[in-house]
C-alpha cells in the first residue's frame, strides 16, 4: 500500500495515538456476497464512532439543543482500506481530533480487529456551522480545549 498523506508516522506509531475508542461489530447487511464488509460501512463506522466521541468530549450536548443555533457538518471524508474485515468481526474504532482550527476539526479514525491490526484509517473535517445562515461559527476556547483536551479521552 502507498503512504497515507495524513499519516506523518508509522501506521503503528500513529494508531498508539489515539485515546478514545469506540467498539463495533459488522453486520451482515454491510457485507457483499463474499461475506467482507462493503467498501461503503466505515463512512456509517466513522458517523457513529464521531458522534460518540463528539458525546465524550462534551459537545452534543450544545449541538443538540432544541433552541441551539448551531450543529456540526462534515466537510470532508476520506477512508483508506488496509486489511479486508469480514461479516460478524468485532473492531475498536479510534476516534481523535488531529488538528482543530477557527470553525472546523479535522478527525482522524484508525480500526483495528481483535489481533489489532489495523484494518482501515480515514481523515474528515468537521466544521462548525449555523443552522439558520450555514455560515461558519467559531469554536470557543473552551470546545477547542474539549476537542484536544487528552485527559478527556484517557480511557
Amino acid at each position: 500500500m502507498n503512504k497515507i498523506p495524513y499519516i506523518t508516522m508509522p501506521l503503528q506509531e500513529w494508531k498508539d495515538t489515539f485515546a478514545f475508542h469506540h467498539p463495533l461489530k459488522v453486520r451482515f447487511s454491510e457485507t457483499d456476497m463474499f461475506g467482507h464488509m462493503n467498501n461503503t460501512a466505515p463512512i456509517a463506522y466513522f458517523e457513529e464512532a464521531r458522534i460518540e466521541f463528539f458525546k465524550h468530549a462534551g459537545l452534543m450536548e450544545n449541538w443538540l439543543k432544541k433552541d441551539g443555533e448551531l450543529i456540526p457538518v462534515v466537510a470532508d471524508i476520506q477512508c483508506d482500506y488496509i486489511r479486508q474485515v469480514f461479516f460478524d468481526e468485532e473492531l475498536l474504532l479510534f476516534v481523535k481530533a488531529a488538528s482543530v482550527g477557527n470553525s472546523s476539526a479535522e478527525l482522524h479514525y484508525c480500526a483495528v480487529n481483535k489481533k489489532r491490526e489495523v484494518c482501515f484509517t480515514g481523515r474528515g473535517t468537521v466544521v462548525q456551522i449555523s443552522k439558520y445562515n450555514g455560515k461558519s461559527v467559531p469554536f470557543l476556547n473552551a470546545e477547542k480545549k474539549m476537542l484536544i483536551g487528552s485527559e478527556v479521552f484517557a480511557t
